[in-house]
């Protein structure tokens, strides 16, 4: 007796259905799996409250100025004059970056980095601008090297920490390019005015000098 041909079709209909139905099914569930899979963050919020003595969020001490821009955008005021020589040292705020945060651009790469304002940044031993420099030397302790303020009498001094060891050579300077820290300048009133983070350019006193 001869089936009709329905009949012989239909358990490939069956299967196809099937095969169908289980394609659909693995890519609902592949969907479901990337859906449920967390986004990476950004790169521009990382550490966006710590600022380190190699760089803020987006930003490494070294990054040409060009990868600065890209990640922060052009200098938010650009009239403004950040250096003598702008192609040697530059100073500026990029669109993006948070208040009274400025960076320095020595030859074409980020040297510098300096709070100098209120903001809720803050260095990963904890301190801020406005904190008491006694705090920073009770915690810190044989860490810190101090050297008189520039123009102002005591209380105001330079604190300095650096990485991996560093210390300050004759006449209390490091020139190592490699070497990395925090300077907190403090205030007449034995207060920090200032956070300088990044390399030997911390310790500059004038701006780009």
């Amino acid at each position: 007796m001869r089936r009709p041909a329905a009949c012989l079709l239909l358990p490939l209909a069956l299967a196809a259905c099937n095969f169908a139905a289980t394609g659909s099914e693995a890519e609902t569930e592949a969907t479901s799996a990337a859906a449920a899979e967390p986004a990476p963050v950004a790169t521009a919020t990382a550490d966006a409250n710590t600022l380190t003595a190699t760089g803020w969020g987006p930003l490494r001490i070294g990054m040409t100025r060009a990868e600065v821009i890209e990640a922060l955008g052009p200098d938010a005021n650009p009239q403004n004059v950040g250096g003598a020589e702008p192609e040697q040292c530059d100073q500026f705020r990029p669109q993006r970056a948070p208040e009274n945060m400025l960076l320095m651009i020595e030859q074409g790469k980020l040297s510098r980095i300096e709070l100098g304002g209120p903001t809720d940044i803050r260095t990963p031993d904890g301190f801020t601008v406005g904190d008491a420099a006694s705090a920073i030397k009770a915690k810190l302790g044989a860490r810190l090297s101090a050297q008189p303020h520039k123009y102002v009498d005591a209380p105001a001094e330079y604190l300095s920490v650096w990485q991996n060891g560093v210390t300050p050579g004759e006449g209390g300077y490091v020139d190592d390019p490699s070497a990395r820290g925090i300077v907190y300048e403090v205030g007449a009133d034995g207060r920090v005015d200032h956070i300088f983070a990044g390399g030997p350019a911390i310790q500059y006193v004038e701006g780009c000098a």
